[in-house]
């Protein structure tokens, strides 16, 4: 279920996938983030094998039926940094670039650390 904006040109609806893309973007920029731990295995698996890039992997976006957005972000962090304040500076650019980039704000971004990469 898309979320929908009502303008004075019209309706924009804006799809799950592409909230997921871009908070994936903004998250992988951060310092101390190694990468995304893939949720949905066999979907990025088949993009793998096709060459493709999936910068959706490791997030999760589900819009409620009263347009709340809610966010869940699966990362890998590198060892050796502070894993509360790399989680804290991924939501604070996701939630940054969501309303700049998308107009939408997330109250709601919860992150999940998968593993460390040594």
């Amino acid at each position: 279920m898309p979320k929908t904006f009502e303008t004075q040109y019209g309706t924009i609806a804006v799809s799950e996938d592409v909230i997921a893309t871009t908070a994936g973007l903004a998250a992988i920029e951060c310092d101390g983030l190694a990468g995304m731990a893939s949720r949905r295995q066999v979907v990025d698996r088949l993009t793998e094998v096709f060459g493709r890039e999936n910068p959706g992997r490791g997030v999760e976006v589900r819009i409620a039926g009263n347009d709340d957005v809610h966010v869940e972000l699966f990362i890998i962090v590198q060892y050796g940094v502070n894993i509360y304040e790399t989680a804290q500076r991924v939501r604070q650019k996701v939630e940054y670039v969501l309303a700049e980039t998308v107009g939408i704000e997330v109250p709601n971004i919860q992150i999940y650390v998968q593993g460390v990469k040594f």
